[in-house]
């Protein structure tokens, strides 16, 4: 899907439903300023839940590669825009991953990719960490996958406990990344800069 000219079944349903949160809210759909924000409040959520029309496996194995290379492939800073699936705010921030090639190696950006698919869904960022990591696990089969996420949570800063400088850190590994060393040594890596 494009996401500036595409959009999926529903739009105007969805359109409809904003119309009448905004009456809710005690505003006024009519006014000049908020004619159009249904409308487009509706797209951007197409969009920034267009990962549920993706497959992530399939960007993996459409640059599946034939490779004896097998030492650790560093993914890391992947920006990544996120829905809290409790609150519909956004989260957002860095995920790092690497993977230790078992005769077939990826496209770098279709790492990327991964997390771009994954991200566009409504997410709690333990099951995304997961998500991205099962993915490369299952269709790349490498001896090892790991995944950080650091990320700013919306919910966290702009209602409840209203802490702007948090970041939550989340992290998921296989195979070879039950050991200690290799565990330690993408950490190493990862905050160099």
């Amino acid at each position: 899907m494009n996401p500036e000219s595409e959009f999926r079944d529903g739009l105007e349903e969805l359109a409809a439903h904003y119309k009448e949160i905004l009456k809710l809210l005690g505003e006024d759909p009519d006014r000049e300023g908020l004619q159009k924000t249904p409308m487009r409040v509706a797209k951007a959520m197409q969009v920034l839940t267009r990962g549920y029309t993706q497959d992530a496996h399939k960007v993996l194995t459409d640059a599946l590669f034939k490779e004896e290379y097998s030492q650790m492939v560093i993914v890391k800073d992947i920006d990544f825009y996120s829905m809290c699936e409790h609150h519909m705010l956004p989260f957002y921030g860095k995920v790092h991953v690497a993977y230790i090639p078992n005769g077939y190696i990826t496209g770098l950006s279709k790492i990327a990719r991964v997390v771009d698919i994954f991200s566009h869904r409504l997410q709690v960022q333990e099951r995304l960490t997961q998500q991205i990591k099962d993915c490369i696990q299952e269709t790349l089969k490498p001896l090892g996958v790991m995944v950080v996420i650091e990320a700013q949570h919306m919910c966290m800063q702009m209602r409840g406990v209203e802490k702007q400088n948090s970041v939550t850190t989340t992290s998921d590994f296989s195979g070879a990344f039950n050991q200690g060393t290799t565990r330690e040594e993408f950490m190493n890596l990862i905050r160099q800069k």
